[in-house]
């Protein structure tokens, strides 16, 4: 069983900036596809960005050039910078991992609002 914990959520005003981590409990961590995914009330979860084992990313258009995703795999954790932050980004952000044989794991979510 992999576990995935978030952090780093929290309330942060229009144009701020927060950094969401995922530590993955489980080991072969480099070889795991990692995204961040959001879910607004009312709304159905969508994408936000992915990497891949080999360091390939995959934006929403909606958040290009404002988020970064990265992974540092000596600590099996994936990394979600936030710039510029506006309303429409409140959300719960989770974690996901994708294993090559096919499973996924989800994180438990972490509250991000974007609000004056």
């Amino acid at each position: 069983q992999v576990q995935l914990v978030e952090s780093g959520g929290g309330l942060v005003q229009p144009e701020g900036s927060l950094r969401l981590s995922c530590v993955v409990s489980r080991r072969l961590f480099n070889i795991y596809t990692m995204g961040w995914y959001r879910q607004a009330p009312g709304k159905q979860r969508e994408l936000v960005v992915t990497i891949n084992s080999g360091g390939s990313t995959n934006y929403a258009d909606s958040v290009k050039g404002r988020f970064t995703i990265s992974r540092d795999n000596a600590k099996n954790t994936v990394y979600l910078q936030m710039n510029s932050l506006k309303p429409e980004d409140t959300a719960v952000y989770y974690c996901k991992v994708s294993t090559p044989w096919g499973t996924e794991y989800w994180g438990q979510g972490t509250q991000v609002t974007v609000s004056s």
